[in-house]
């Protein structure tokens, strides 16, 4: 059956759906069963196709680590060999599956690499939001040998608290020394 009209007989195409056979200027090729349909059947489920899985791709879900397999163009026995193989290899780790979240109360933050930071007193990870120890408990756990502070932020952080127990800073009430005035020449 040739397609097109009088003056273009070589344009269009007619539908090859039995039911149809409507004659399309812009046909599309099934890329399955390679016949032409119209734009009423040019899906797969429209027209039946018998190879509608031709270029699809299948992905199994290990149950113990929930890695993705490709399982494309095996069967139902050759993806479970194919989960039993990964299974036996090395590559299947079960603490993989359960992503780790910040350990403060009521936080549900999934730690990446990217938003997380340990912290240095107690040595624990911590989502942004709580990577101080004032915003986690924390149980400074690090205690140097000789006592004293070695880490400079840890020594400013102690001077702060002393300076802020002894009213300096802005909240403080008069202080016992008055700035010292400025004098115009």
């Amino acid at each position: 059956m040739a397609g097109g009209t009088e003056a273009f007989p070589d344009l269009g195409e007619h539908c090859q759906n039995p039911d149809c056979k409507l004659l399309d200027f812009l046909p599309f090729t099934c890329d399955g069963c390679k016949l032409v349909f119209c734009l009423d059947h040019r899906s797969y489920k429209s027209h039946n196709c018998p190879k509608s899985d031709h270029g699809s791709r299948t992905v199994s879900i290990c149950e113990t680590c929930s890695i993705a397999i490709e399982t494309t163009g095996f069967d139902v026995e050759g993806i479970k060999s194919l989960l039993e193989k990964h299974e036996r290899s090395g590559d299947c780790d079960p603490n993989k599956k359960k992503k780790q979240t910040c350990p403060v109360k009521r936080c549900r933050e999934v730690l990446t690499f990217a938003n997380n930071l340990t912290c240095k007193d107690c040595g624990v990870k911590f989502c942004l939001k709580h990577r101080f120890p004032t915003d986690h408990v924390c149980n400074k756990k690090t205690i140097n040998n000789s006592g004293k502070s070695s880490r400079w932020n840890e020594r400013f952080m102690e001077a702060l608290s002393l300076r802020n127990e002894k009213g300096c800073g802005r909240g403080s009430s008069v202080s016992s020394r008055s700035p010292p005035s400025v004098r115009s020449f």
